[in-house]
């Protein structure tokens, strides 16, 4: 009787949580296209801000346009590169810094030196050294997301249980094995953050890179040729594009693969 009682108990658990996580958020979008509409109303000059309904009507006409979609298509395709190759390059030196005290000392000055240079600064001297286009946009993309999944990764490998690494020493446990044993295990759960994080910088410097000249394609490319030409509804539909892809990509997809590999944190610790 328990077993099956519990069932539609669970159930409608996880369906209340789920809207009490919904709810905020849409009320949050909302907010931001009513204060967007109130305001166009008010300043009542279309060709300066146009409403809600005039810009969302062209984005929906925008997905059969062959040139924007393939824009959103270079976007994305950047970001594949250049933000698997940050979260690697970030989560392997941020591992090698916990075997090696010397390392993560360098390491957390190299990261503090170099995460002050802001990301979009790098794109005039890449252009000039690669050229225009991918190689230069997904080695700013690169640059700005490695640091935060370094930064986790190494932060977590200096938190490590000093109990768990002093055993596996007493084991013989060589440097490579506290390394896959120890430190990786118990850094996983930072991986998963800084992964997190590292995306909002990842996805940033990409549309900034596109917008200064890295590209000549891409929604960060589209938004700025329409601010040239003074299409309000362009960048509107620019911007409301960037910022849904970013949502779904960090919120939906981020989020929900962070619960699956941590699901075991979310069962013990319970939804706040």
């Amino acid at each position: 009787m328990n077993s099956t009682t519990d069932k539609p108990n669970r159930s409608a658990k996880r369906h209340g949580d789920g809207l009490r996580k919904t709810l905020p958020f849409l009320a949050a979008v909302g907010s931001l296209l009513l204060v967007w509409q109130v305001y166009s109303w008010y300043l009542h000059k279309p060709f300066l801000l146009p409403g809600v309904a005039a810009v969302f009507e062209r984005l929906f006409k925008s997905f059969s346009d062959a040139d924007f979609m393939d824009g959103v298509k270079q976007s994305l395709i950047r970001l594949a590169f250049g933000y698997p190759i940050a979260c690697a390059l970030g989560a392997v030196l941020g591992l090698l810094a916990g075997i090696s005290r010397s390392f993560a000392i360098y390491l957390r000055s190299l990261i503090s030196i170099l995460q002050a240079i802001p990301p979009i600064t790098w794109v005039p001297f890449f252009v000039i050294l690669l050229g225009f286009g991918n190689a230069t946009i997904i080695t700013v993309i690169t640059i700005a997301s490695f640091f935060p999944m370094a930064l986790s990764m190494l932060n977590s490998t200096e938190g490590v249980s000093k109990t768990h690494l002093e055993l596996a020493r007493v084991f013989g446990a060589s440097k490579l094995q506290q390394l896959t044993k120890v430190f990786a295990p118990e850094s996983f759960p930072a991986f998963i953050t800084g992964a997190q994080v590292a995306f909002g910088n990842a996805w940033r410097s990409l549309i900034a890179a596109e917008m200064v000249g890295g590209a000549l394609s891409g929604l960060g490319y589209y938004s700025r040729w329409r601010g040239e030409v003074a299409d309000m509804e362009g960048v509107l539909l620019s911007i409301v594009m960037i910022g849904t892809i970013a949502v779904f990509l960090d919120y939906v997809v981020l989020e929900q693969l962070k619960r699956r590999l941590l699901r075991y944190r979310y069962v013990m610790g319970g939804d706040r």
